[in-house]
């Protein structure tokens, strides 16, 4: 219930949203008509068409989202139609039979006296879906991912209906004032001719700005973005630090395609699933979570042929999600490594599955030289398609999943921490499997580089991504501007936790691209490490960089991934340390220069 409060009152707010001001004319242009049949028909459409288009590209891939393009084109071309009508209604003798017939019966619903036609209002509508479709804050956002990742289903249905009904009834508040206005002009000025023309003056204003997103985002002074993540924030609240641990570190959330709130909670959960590392008793009986699910959605298997039930009968298995540039993945593999060894002889089975988050991490070239790298020997199943994460119905990364010898789900573990008694677990489950050797105490590993364990009660920096689907905290001039090769001046002075572009670059939805000969970027963080992830030139050429703190080469200070004065080179698609601080950690000023172009750099996460 309160996801679906928070999807309709995130579509209320759409009224502000920049992408929304091709629509505003479309609705204005039916403020003089009664409500019943014609604005709420008008309505009714809009959201219905929103919510399938929707529903559609969160699920159906790639060629949904290019055939909803030619939708939107289509819609901007009746939009045109339907505003020259209103402007220009002797302009209509000059256009073919087709669009005269079309012109004609939209224009008639608008002009004349009699009974609107719900038909025409209906197909207004649909157009007016079709264009309002694009425009994506944060809470719709993280309904469309939830959408995309868990598979078409009746909660992410009615949460789509949510938002579009939220934001009907917005645009049903703005309708009936408008018609007050409307009838006010006509009675005091006599100006009902003008009115309409202005209506389709706007409308024709609004299908220029609707053709270019970037100039809407620019021109924008109420963008809902900070508004959203605020309501987010609140009606998520955290009460108790359990429900912390149940959360895990949103920079582990698969379904929260917003930044992380940069307001400490982040490291108030890992500290909370930290505290579940102490010495407690797991001897009780564990619970029965459920038949585990198969792992057939694999698209392929690394260390290992396809596992199925016949393979994992009889044996306790451990199901690692988990990514490679994922640094809260990477704290967890040395336990997950040992376990794996130790217990290897007894009966487990360790079994990563790899979901990527980032386009990158699909590439099996790329997962397979990180697993080697990273020293895994076990079975890996990649999940590009998320069919094993739907199946488990996951929600984080990494996540843990513990099965005893009968195939059923006993124990589960979301985030960093929780060692000793994920490990309590594992002995108790070999021990119902019948294994007789002893439980050979706990685990203690020696983990170094960017897998030491985070020293969270020094953190006050969140996960912070640089595309611009989750990115937050922008403090360049001028302000991100999507998908375009735009020249940035970096933040002289930022707070803390905001970040800047300097030099030209590309901002898209998943990273930021360097696209002149050189570049910088800066962040105003507080943490012992700070890591970024970055992908070379698209050619695979490397890119040299430089590394500073506080306007100084790095020194003892530098991450495993640079030299002590400040230099370093993007190499692969994967995440880099590029500052690791001994000592008391104060908020410090982080900025690296490429030398070369064609970098792209995906998150910051620290530790």
């Amino acid at each position: 219930m309160l996801l679906i409060v928070l999807a309709y009152l995130g579509g209320v707010l759409t009224i502000v949203s920049p992408c929304i001001l091709p629509v505003l004319p479309f609705v204005f242009s039916r403020a003089n008509q009664p409500f019943v049949r014609n604005g709420l028909p008008l309505l009714a459409g809009m959201a219905l068409t929103f919510a399938v288009v929707a529903s559609l590209a969160a699920v159906g891939g790639g060629w949904v989202v290019a055939a909803n393009q030619y939708g939107r084109w289509l819609a901007l071309a009746l939009v045109a139609v339907f505003g020259l009508t209103l402007l220009l209604p002797h302009l209509s003798e000059r256009l073919t039979r087709p669009l005269v017939t079309a012109g004609s019966r939209l224009s008639e619903s608008v002009q004349q006296d009699g009974t609107p036609k719900m038909a025409s209002s209906v197909l207004l509508g649909i157009a007016t879906g079709l264009l309002w479709a694009p425009c994506a804050g944060p809470i719709l956002g993280l309904i469309l991912t939830g959408a995309a990742l868990q598979g078409a289903n009746t909660t992410s249905s009615l949460l789509l209906l949510a938002y579009a009904a939220g934001a009907a009834t917005s645009m049903a508040a703005a309708l009936l004032l408008g018609g007050r206005v409307f009838a006010a002009l006509k009675r005091s000025l006599g100006a009902g001719e003008w009115v309409r023309r202005g209506l389709g003056a706007a409308m024709l204003a609004g299908v220029a700005l609707g053709i270019d997103t970037g100039v809407l985002a620019r021109l924008s002074t109420a963008s809902t973005g900070s508004l959203e993540q605020k309501l987010v924030e609140h009606l998520n609240q955290p009460q108790s630090d359990d429900q912390l641990a149940m959360r895990g570190n949103p920079g582990m959330m698969m379904q929260a395609p917003s930044p992380a709130p940069a307001d400490g909670t982040a490291m108030m959960a890992a500290g909370a699933a930290m505290r579940m590392s102490g010495p407690s008793s797991t001897a009780q009986a564990l619970p029965d979570e459920g038949i585990a699910p198969p792992l057939d959605g694999a698209t392929q298997w690394l260390n290992s042929k396809p596992l199925g039930e016949q393979d994992l009968r009889g044996k306790v298995v451990l199901v690692d999600f988990w990514t490679y540039s994922c640094i809260n993945c990477l704290r967890t593999l040395p336990y997950v490594k040992a376990w794996a060894e130790k217990y290897r002889d007894q009966g487990l089975i360790v079994i990563g599955v790899h979901a990527p988050e980032f386009a990158f991490e699909r590439d099996i070239g790329n997962v397979s030289k990180a697993m080697k790298d990273l020293g895994i020997s076990y079975p890996v199943a990649v999940d590009n398609q998320y069919a094993i994460w739907r199946a488990f119905r996951n929600q984080y990364w990494p996540a843990h999943y513990f099965i005893d010898a009968t195939g059923r789900i006993r124990h589960h573990h979301f985030g960093e921490g929780g060692y000793a008694e994920s490990e309590r677990v594992i002995q108790q489950l070999l021990k119902e499997a019948g294994s007789t050797r002893s439980a050979m105490g706990l685990t203690q590993v020696d983990a170094g580089g960017v897998q030491l364990a985070a020293s969270m009660d020094e953190v006050a920096s969140p996960e912070t991504y640089l595309g611009y689907e989750r990115a937050e905290n922008f403090a360049s001039t001028p302000k991100a501007v999507h998908g375009r090769t735009t020249t940035y001046l970096e933040p002289k002075e930022p707070r803390l936790n905001a970040w800047g572009l300097g030099g030209q670059w590309m901002v898209g939805p998943e990273s930021a691209s360097l696209a002149g000969p050189s570049g910088r970027i800066v962040y105003q963080f507080k943490a012992r490490d700070l890591h970024l992830v970055l992908s070379p030139a698209p050619d695979g050429k490397p890119v040299r960089f430089k590394v500073s703190v506080d306007g100084k080469p790095p020194g003892d200070a530098h991450g495993v991934d640079v030299a002590a004065d400040g230099s370093g080179t993007v190499t692969g698609q994967r995440l880099y340390q590029l500052v690791r601080q001994s000592g008391t950690v104060v908020e410090r000023t982080f900025s690296i220069e490429f030398l070369d172009s064609g970098v792209s750099a995906y998150a910051f996460t620290f530790g």
